[in-house]
């Protein structure tokens, strides 16, 4: 690890949903989706700032939903997304 590494600050969840100006689950969220990197030491969550900034500059995509999972689209459509199959349903 190079020493310019320790230069870069890091945040708490709380300091980052304070500049967002955003709820402190909702970057919890971001962060457990992949869309916003962190560093966990024990039980606690710190995000660089440089990664804050570079999420920011990427236009924000860290609220896009995965491309795997359902959208709008599925919803608005009619169609039942992960809705369980019942047996005896279909007669």
């Amino acid at each position: 690890m190079a020493i310019d590494e320790f230069e870069d600050p890091f945040l708490t969840v709380a300091e980052v949903a304070g500049i967002l100006r955003l709820n402190q689950q909702t970057i919890r969220n971001w962060i457990d989706a992949g869309s916003l990197p962190a560093v966990r030491v024990g039980r606690r969550v710190r995000i660089r700032r440089s990664d804050l900034d570079r999420v920011l500059a990427e236009g924000g995509t860290a609220g896009t939903p995965a491309a795997d999972g359902p959208d709008a689209a599925d919803f608005w459509g009619g169609e039942p997304v992960g809705a369980p199959e019942l047996e005896g349903a279909s007669e």
